[in-house]
């Protein structure tokens, strides 16, 4: 089924407070529109990038007590898994969609990935204006490239070499009531050209797996 758009009940799964109910509400309400999504997107990706692509679907399935806060779909060139890979993931929190490019502590090699980056640093910070760099996938915290400096930037990337259960993230954060979530092919069209925009820096780190 085509995906028809975020609507704000999807959002509002995230202030279910059971386990059970809200895990039953991303399961029907979202996870297909994430099949719908991903599915497109990993298409697209595997012809930009001339190689097969996978998609996954977080099944939280570890979680017996605490409520996911967010959920996402994972893209990666391993059909087993994605979490110890450069992936795409798309996603969302009670307030917004993310549209990452993620680098998440369980990489074996992220040490080398972030060394670089930081050689690579201007090219991150010659992003457009409205992309943001996150330093932990759990949270919603993420700064903007524009408005921060080389710095900060910086500061990011050792983070990401030295901390073990550092992270490195850049991407978009889009609004909940942002229209362009409520138009199917529009968001669509978005995630694919953000992708393509990151994909410079996607190649850049396969080289060091």
């Amino acid at each position: 089924m085509p995906f028809q758009g975020f609507r704000p009940s999807d959002f509002e799964t995230f202030y279910i407070d059971e386990l059970d109910e809200r895990m039953e509400a991303i399961r029907n309400r979202i996870q297909p529109k994430f099949k719908s999504i991903g599915e497109y997107l990993t298409d697209e990706l595997s012809v930009m990038l001339g190689k097969e692509m996978y998609l996954h679907i977080a099944k939280h399935a570890r979680r017996t007590k605490n409520p996911p806060t967010d959920t996402w779909l994972g893209i990666a060139d391993d059909k087993r898994g994605y979490k110890k890979h450069p992936h795409f993931q798309v996603g969302l929190f009670d307030d917004h969609v993310f549209l990452w490019l993620a680098y998440i502590y369980e990489m074996p090699n992220k040490t080398e990935v972030a060394k670089t980056f930081l050689e690579n640093q201007e090219k991150l910070e010659s992003l457009p204006k409205d992309y943001v760099i996150s330093l932990d996938h759990t949270k919603k915290d993420a700064f903007s490239i524009k408005k921060s400096d080389s710095d900060e930037i910086t500061e990011a990337l050792q983070r990401f070499r030295d901390v073990k259960k550092g992270e490195f993230l850049i991407g978009k954060h889009i609004d909940k009531n942002d229209p362009v979530l409520e138009n199917g092919q529009e968001f669509l069209q978005e995630a694919k050209k953000t992708f393509e925009t990151l994909l410079p820096f996607y190649q850049m780190s396969l080289h060091q797996e």
